[in-house]
């Protein structure tokens, strides 16, 4: 009996040490594609029909293609510091551009790390302070080049593979973001492409839109060439692979703002034997899910309160989940290029059939670089003035917004005609406000302006310190 019960102990020990072997080789690896400014309808998968993205179309073909996915901010800091963090802009500080989170932040290194996991990040930062964000950082200062990301993913993987380990790595392109100077924008020609209804038609937008169109491909091309090296390495078969476009592009209504185009974010995703092919995702997410769905797909479990998003893991295993009633936008105009002390909050809340729009300095305007640039597409508007109402409309929405702005999506996707007056959506309304004031109350931000004015950097056109660095205070339900 003694002996029939040793054997039995040891068969357990051996079982035990081998389990996490086990689990980790089932771990999947994360490679996460980040576009810089990108709208979502630049892809073909989302209905462009000018711009050439084959790979991230292939990419949907075979994999899950988000329909709801939004950023809380459209603004490169507080966009990557709520996608590493998995926590609300509210919560790290970093509702203003050019921002850092709170000391107190952790982000994805500190959760896969112990998992067993290699965290690395290669091209653009934006994000801090180090110990907030301790990514492995890949590749030369200054080598952005599609040719440099495939160098250095290359060079990971291998060393990845050789030692064992899962990983997880992020690439973060500039391409989409102003000036354009990556990719053939002869492969267009300027009087050939569409203009969206959201802008008006001028010489000065096709020509920038052309080179616009370019650095997206060349973010495409990026795409196939990561998944490439990815299928070399035998490795595609267990990697969940994402290629999101980041916010809106630096054009009139997207970046900077909190309309559709600014916040709502292209987001396609594949992992061979777990997301069905060809499949669409229903749910509202957020791009605080990342982390808490990135984590839960390692197999790890975060306690609460670590993030504020939610797991989709269900999602991609093809479940319906119901994560989010609205999504919450938010938009800071100080420490903006041409406008650093400008005080213009705009906050938001959406569901899938309609979005709320507040603009509590409404009496203000609203302006940045891109609006009163010289040469810019939003200063060619201008010679258009008077040439027709839907010119006159779209020109003084530039920099004058009314209070309140409210548009039912299906009938109204590109948010042209304010329906906050008309009688028909005076519950839907009251019902979004009440929401969203109990959200801002909940998040420390009951007054917009204040938070606002709060955020501005002592030293006005040349940077500085913030002037009340703490954190606004988050109680999460």
């Amino acid at each position: 009996m003694v002996r029939v019960f040793h054997i039995l102990l040891t068969s357990l020990t051996i079982v035990a040490c081998l389990q996490p072997v086990i689990s980790a080789e089932k771990r999947p690896n994360i490679v996460f594609l980040l576009a810089d400014d990108m709208n979502r309808d630049s892809w073909g998968v989302y209905g462009n029909k000018d711009c050439k993205t084959p790979n991230i179309d292939r990419l949907a073909k075979e994999g899950l293609t988000f329909d709801w996915a939004y950023c809380s901010v459209a603004m490169c800091a507080p966009f990557r510091q709520e996608l590493y963090s998995g926590r609300s802009p509210w919560r790290t500080r970093t509702l203003a551009n050019h921002s850092k989170s709170t000391v107190d932040t952790k982000s994805i290194p500190h959760y896969l790390k112990p998992l067993g996991y290699r965290v690395a990040l290669a091209g653009k930062s934006h994000i801090g302070p180090p110990q907030v964000y301790p990514f492995e950082l890949l590749g030369k200062k200054g080598g952005h080049s599609n040719k440099d990301f495939v160098a250095s993913a290359s060079q990971f993987f291998d060393d990845c593979s050789k030692a064992g380990k899962p990983f997880c790595l992020f690439i973060a392109s500039h391409d989409g973001h102003a000036p354009f100077t990556t990719g053939d924008p002869s492969q267009y020609n300027k009087d050939d492409v569409s203009i969206p209804p959201y802008w008006l038609d001028t010489p000065v937008l096709r020509e920038k839109l052309v080179q616009y169109y370019a650095e997206v491909s060349n973010f495409d091309k990026l795409v196939g060439q990561i998944r490439a090296a990815l299928e070399q390495r035998s490795l595609w078969d267990n990697t969940l692979f994402v290629v999101c476009s980041e916010q809106g592009v630096q054009f009139p209504f997207a970046k900077w703002t909190c309309y559709d185009n600014a916040l709502h974010t292209g987001l396609v995703m594949s992992w061979p034997g777990v997301i069905k092919e060809g499949s669409h995702a229903d749910a509202l997410i957020s791009i605080a899910d990342m982390t808490p769905t990135f984590v839960d797909a390692a197999g790890g479990e975060l306690k609460a309160g670590d993030v504020d998003g939610k797991s989709f893991l269900k999602t991609l295993q093809g479940e319906q989940q119901v994560l989010h009633e609205y999504v919450y936008g938010a938009f800071t105009n100080c420490n903006i290029i041409n406008n650093r002390d400008r005080i213009f909050p705009i906050r938001s809340i959406r569901s899938k059939d309609f979005a709320l729009i507040y603009n509590p300095n409404h009496k203000k305007i609203t302006s940045n670089v891109t609006l009163d640039g010289k040469g810019s597409a939003a200063a060619s508007w201008q010679a258009l003035q008077g040439s027709s109402d839907r010119a006159d409309r779209l020109i003084r929405k530039l920099k004058h917004r009314p209070e309140f702005e409210f548009y039912h999506l299906a009938e109204d996707p590109y948010e042209l005609n304010n329906a906050i007056n008309q009688p028909k959506y005076e519950s839907i309304i009251a019902g979004m406000k009440k929401a969203l004031f109990e959200k801002l109350e909940a998040l420390g931000d009951p007054d917009p302006i204040a938070t606002e004015r709060s955020l501005v950097k002592v030293g006005g056109n040349k940077g500085g310190k913030i002037n009340h660095p703490g954190p606004i205070h988050l109680n999460q339900p």
